[in-house]
């Protein structure tokens, strides 16, 4: 199955719950909300407060993509927020078989995704 998956970060922050309402409207069944920490990539997004606001006004998938540090330190604000995938950066993370077990135990789909310099092959086990 393919979704559209918008991503909130091109939305109008004043107005961002409207403009998800009016993207899923429009057909989006997914909502993608990148989360960055301003340390593991050098901008800073949103946290899972905002995520847990939004998650008010759409019952759309949220696939939350976590661009942060040790980011097992922050699965569980994030499911509380709303989130029905997370998907963490494999350089991330100290430990990413604890990560995506600490995603799964708590009835979330997950994710992993490799900087583009990182060799796919990392992935094998």
């Amino acid at each position: 199955m393919n979704y559209l998956a918008p991503s909130v970060l091109s939305a109008d922050f004043s107005m961002l719950g409207e403009e998800i309402i009016t993207v899923v409207k429009a057909g989006a069944e997914m909502i993608h909300l990148d989360v960055m920490d301003g340390s593991f990539v050098p901008n800073i997004s949103f946290g899972a407060s905002v995520i847990k606001s939004v998650r008010k006004v759409t019952d759309a998938i949220f696939d939350v993509h976590l661009m942060i540090e040790e980011p097992v330190r922050y699965i569980g604000d994030f499911v509380k927020a709303g989130a029905d995938l997370i998907t963490v950066h494999y350089e991330a993370c100290s430990d990413v078989s604890e990560t995506i077990s600490g995603i799964k135990n708590r009835g979330v789909k997950a994710g992993i995704a490799i900087s583009p310099d990182t060799p796919v092959t990392v992935l094998e086990n």
